[in-house]
């Protein structure tokens, strides 16, 4: 294809981001349901581990509405993340028990540690790092949770040890 000044001008397709059947069904069934953004920007996430933008802009084709109105609510809701988690996802809750008892050092040691900060992933990818809430677990402040493992009681010096599990896997 020529453009107007004679050269040669790269025509680019976008690639449509490959969603399984049963997100598509998900997302025919919500689509004109009252709230079905949230309902189906969780799905997505379930899908994907994340939101990524070529998503976002499929589920904003099919449901009719603004890029931009999606990219609000993923962004007004904390649960929502449009980078790519760490194979293992930390989570340190710095709900108000955990934080008292020392979440925020926690979560300076983890960043010692893997030399990332919050939420941000390690450079091979197999960590990434977030302060949240309430994990609903504050008898045992404070907690860290990886994947559906979650520790309590935490000091600093379990963490070496803690990680190490998690990097051979």
């Amino acid at each position: 294809m020529l453009n107007f000044f004679g050269g040669s001008m790269s025509v680019q397709s976008e690639v449509e981001m490959k969603f399984s059947d049963s997100l598509v069904a998900f997302i025919e069934e919500w689509k004109n349901k009252p709230g079905n953004l949230i309902m189906i920007l969780h799905k997505v996430q379930e899908e994907f581990g994340y939101i990524p933008r070529e998503a976002a802009k499929r589920v904003a084709s099919m449901l009719d509405v603004p890029l931009a109105k999606i990219y609000g609510v993923v962004t007004f809701y904390h649960f929502f993340k449009l980078t790519k988690p760490g194979k293992h996802n930390i989570q340190v809750c710095m709900g108000t028990a955990c934080y008292l008892k020392g979440g925020e050092d926690i979560i300076q040691e983890l960043e010692n540690i893997l030399g990332i900060g919050v939420n941000q992933v390690t450079p091979d990818g197999q960590f990434s790092l977030e302060a949240v809430r309430c994990v609903g677990c504050c008898g045992l402040a404070p907690v860290m949770v990886i994947g559906d493992e979650v520790f309590g009681k935490l000091t600093k010096e379990q963490l070496p040890e803690i990680l190490a599990k998690f990097q051979e896997s």
